[in-house]
């Protein structure tokens, strides 16, 4: 693991000593546009887009409780590569089994066992809507199943994991919140919002277990764009800390927040989100994004789907395919034209030198190869006016290389709450 405070390095320095890199992988990673979806080593599928989802999005929250390895593999053995309709079929026929498994343990009062399973059938069932066209009504009887399992799930633990809605605008947000132990005492909070294509159960399975371990209470939610939300005309906007401040407004109200003690942690888009929150919201004390997104727009106009000739797009899988067009009804343009994604993006951008409090910035070393992506650690890094803040690169020799590390948790949570702690000391 290889980690920076602010004032420790100058700026090249960083940047070079952060990837510890040979003059040719430098070379390398200034020829490679940024791919979100890019692993740095194969997992199971051909299919690019398919074994980035399942080695990160799916492996990697076995951890944590969302996935069973046994499972997962299995599951995968019946995929047919690149097939979005097998994929989706595959999941949802194991989210069923799991779900019955789940009622059973129930039925006998066993409630330690149905909440691990009503654990994972939640998550497989928000899993099978992986490249699920928004026209398609599975798509949001599919969400409400994992997300009433979700719920079902947290009554039985303890403290439980609440189910909420945040009023905001014409409708609410909704997402889960459990408190570090149960009573009312002000306690550190962490509130994890996601990027481009996330569930709020995707960020339970992120990092809740470690924030519950380390005495956070923890919140997540589907902001515009996330979740079902798009159906209901909710995508994503360049004015993000808008919602957020709905979020914060609702954290800070709940007398368990302590509110010296709030961060705030985004990835994937999110690391453009939480720190334009953090920009505009003084309530939030410590920021943290996976990577940091000062501009979305360039990383957006470098992207292989944006950038794709229609022979390229002809020869997608529907896998792939149907991925894409669902980024493109996330960010409400048409959704065969991801082309469009660029100028859309226009506008998400924050100001580094408006975040005083302190920055925590956590990339995947695979990710940094992205001459784009290490220019904006840079420029978010050089603006960062807190001593307190710095950057973490995670290396791809212990599995940390990935875009939001989702492949290895256990060191995201070491780096995350290791700060925190020190910060909230």
């Amino acid at each position: 693991m290889i980690s920076f405070r602010f004032a420790a390095f100058p700026l090249a320095a960083v940047l070079l000593v952060a990837l510890s890199l040979r003059p040719d992988v430098v070379r390398a990673a200034e020829e490679t546009a940024f791919d979100a979806h890019a692993n740095t080593f194969s997992y199971f599928f051909e299919d690019g887009d398919m074994d980035f989802h399942f080695g990160n999005l799916i492996l990697g929250s076995a951890g944590n409780g969302g996935v069973e390895t046994g499972e997962a593999y299995y599951v995968a053995s019946q995929i047919q590569d690149g097939d979005a309709a097998s994929w989706q079929q595959q999941w949802f026929e194991l989210a069923r089994r799991v779900q019955a498994r789940g009622e059973q343990s129930l039925a006998g009062g066993h409630t330690v066992s149905a909440c691990t399973q009503f654990l994972r059938a939640a998550y497989y069932y928000r899993l099978s809507v992986i490249s699920m066209l928004p026209d398609d009504p599975q798509l949001k009887e599919r969400a409400a199943a994992a997300r009433e399992l979700m719920r079902k799930a947290g009554a039985l633990m303890d403290p439980p994991l609440e189910y909420i809605e945040i009023p905001f605008e014409d409708t609410v947000l909704p997402g889960f919140f459990r408190k570090a132990a149960n009573g009312y005492a002000p306690t550190k909070t962490l509130i994890m919002i996601g990027g481009g294509e996330t569930f709020a159960e995707d960020l339970y399975f992120y990092i809740a277990p470690q924030a519950f371990a380390r005495g956070y209470n923890f919140m997540t939610v589907d902001l515009p764009g996330q979740g079902v939300l798009p159906s209901e005309g909710l995508v994503f906007r360049p004015d993000m800390y808008v919602p957020m401040q709905a979020v914060v407004d609702y954290a800070v109200g709940m007398p368990e927040v302590d509110t010296e003690r709030l961060a705030m942690f985004g990835y994937s888009g999110g690391g453009g989100f939480a720190p334009q929150a953090a920009e505009h919201d003084p309530r939030i004390k410590a920021v943290v994004m996976s990577a940091a997104v000062v501009d979305a727009y360039p990383l957006f106009s470098d992207m292989p789907a944006v950038v794709a000739t229609p022979e390229e797009m002809a020869a997608w899988s529907s896998f792939h395919a149907n991925v894409v067009q669902v980024i493109c009804w996330r960010w409400g343009v048409p959704m065969d034209t991801p082309s469009a994604l660029a100028e859309a993006n226009k506008g998400f951008t924050f100001d580094p030198t408006g975040i005083d409090v302190p920055a925590l910035i956590v990339v995947g070393e695979g990710e940094m190869k992205s001459d784009e992506v290490r220019r904006q650690q840079k420029l978010a890094l050089g603006g960062f006016s807190n001593p307190d803040s710095k950057m973490v690169v995670t290396p791809s020799n212990e599995g940390a290389s990935n875009h939001c590390i989702m492949e290895n948790r256990s060191i995201v949570g070491q780096v995350v709450f290791d700060w925190l702690d020190d910060i909230f000391e």
